[in-house]
């Protein structure tokens, strides 16, 4: 069971990140259909090519239901497969295999993936409470009933922050910490960010003792192992190998997948230490016929330095508890034995919400398209990318390929 390598990324676009107070606010739909654009000419592929679309539903600006339809109309296409994928920063992951099984199962024979992420122009009476309201205490499942609300916020444990450092600290408590290791993932990724024009942090080079230096936003994170989220947005295109055969670029097939949710809090997890990557990243390396030691490039979804720590360890690539040592051993950047987030990762080349995880998946795109610039790797066939949603909490795998 699992795809058979018959679907790949042919063409992909996502804007420069940017700082919200600076950046150009758009539509929705009008950067579904900008990014759309861009990712066709990117393909060498027309708008007449596509028959399958994959979309974000939650946070749409312009419908909360019915988005599919809506962009589909607007767009100007009709489609034989639709999806809404909302798993955080893991939709960038999750709607590419779904793309690829709608691939194989014949549905389709090129679907656009896409997430916008660049605020939307608020109507003249429009009340920004609202989003206030929505997020209020850093929560995400706030509404009456929810578990979060009566279980979690009331007793200090909101948002993101606070849910990763309790993870790093039972990390620290079950296997010691070893603070300069970690701050080493944010230096070797900020080296591979000078070498992308478009990284948000591009001309700012960074020491292991800036990073220990900085503030300490929840103990053990520092702000510079913490993600900087930024206006942006990103499209993909995914389409059968007979459509491929005419794409520009060498294209990037996908071969293994692996998703796997084990809880909304961490405060349910039954182990804070082991993640669902652990579950996902086996189920597609055995679809892949792959393992960790074939992987060329390892584009691993980084909001936190500790993401990146144990998605390292449960992905296969160093035993559990010696991710550290790991990472001290190796040379994480781009001219290194083992190359990760050569964009700069999300902790430097910005984290445009959702679409975030887009910018691992494209980069891995680019190496094996051969189209990385500067960060061209000599050899780059295999690839692996991770998405990390919510805290920890759902996660997914790919395995690209060079056809």
């Amino acid at each position: 069971m699992g795809l058979a390598g018959n679907a790949a990324i042919v063409g992909a676009a996502q804007y420069k990140p940017e700082k919200y107070q600076t950046a150009p606010q758009m539509f929705h739909l009008e950067q579904v259909a900008d990014l759309a654009n861009q990712a066709l000419l990117d393909a060498g592929l027309q708008k007449s090519d596509l028959d399958g679309l994959v979309i974000n539903g939650p946070h749409f600006h312009e419908a909360s239901v019915f988005v599919p339809a809506m962009a589909a109309e607007y767009l100007g296409i009709e489609v034989n497969f639709a999806e809404v994928v909302d798993l955080g920063g893991c939709t960038a992951v999750a709607q590419i295999w779904r793309a690829a099984a709608a691939i194989e199962l014949g549905l389709c024979q090129a679907v656009l993936c896409v997430i916008p992420a660049r605020m939307a122009p608020m109507a003249p009476n429009e009340d920004p409470a609202w989003m206030t309201q929505a997020m209020r205490y850093g929560g995400h499942s706030t509404a009456f009933g929810a578990p979060e609300a009566e279980f979690d916020l009331p007793y200090g444990h909101m948002g993101q922050n606070t849910g990763y450092a309790m993870i790093a600290q039972r990390y620290a408590a079950q296997y010691g910490y070893d603070q300069a290791a970690m701050a080493k993932i944010a230096v070797d990724q900020r080296f591979n960010a000078q070498y992308h024009k478009d990284a948000i942090f591009k001309g700012k080079e960074l020491t292991i003792a800036e990073v220990l230096a900085s503030k300490m936003v929840a103990d053990p994170l520092h702000v510079l192992e913490i993600v900087m989220p930024v206006s942006g947005g990103a499209a993909v295109i995914v389409a059968s190998k007979e459509v491929a055969a005419r794409a520009k670029k060498r294209p990037a097939f996908i071969t293994g997948f692996g998703e796997r949710l084990s809880f909304k809090s961490p405060s349910y997890a039954q182990d804070m230490t082991v993640t669902p990557v652990a579950e996902a990243a086996k189920r597609a390396f055995t679809m892949a016929g792959l393992s960790p030691k074939d992987i060329h490039a390892a584009q691993i979804y980084d909001c936190y330095t500790i993401t990146v720590l144990l998605s390292l360890e449960d992905a296969g690539f160093c035993p559990k508890g010696e991710g550290m040592r790991f990472i001290k051993e190796h040379n994480l950047t781009f001219k290194g034995d083992f190359p990760m987030n050569t964009h700069g990762g999300q902790l430097s080349f910005g984290q445009a919400a959702a679409a975030g995880g887009y910018s691992q998946v494209i980069e891995a795109f680019h190496q094996i398209s051969n189209s990385a610039d500067q960060r061209q790797l000599k050899r780059c066939d295999n690839v692996f990318v991770s998405g990390t949603g919510g805290v920890m909490s759902e996660q997914g795998a790919l395995i690209l390929q060079g056809g």
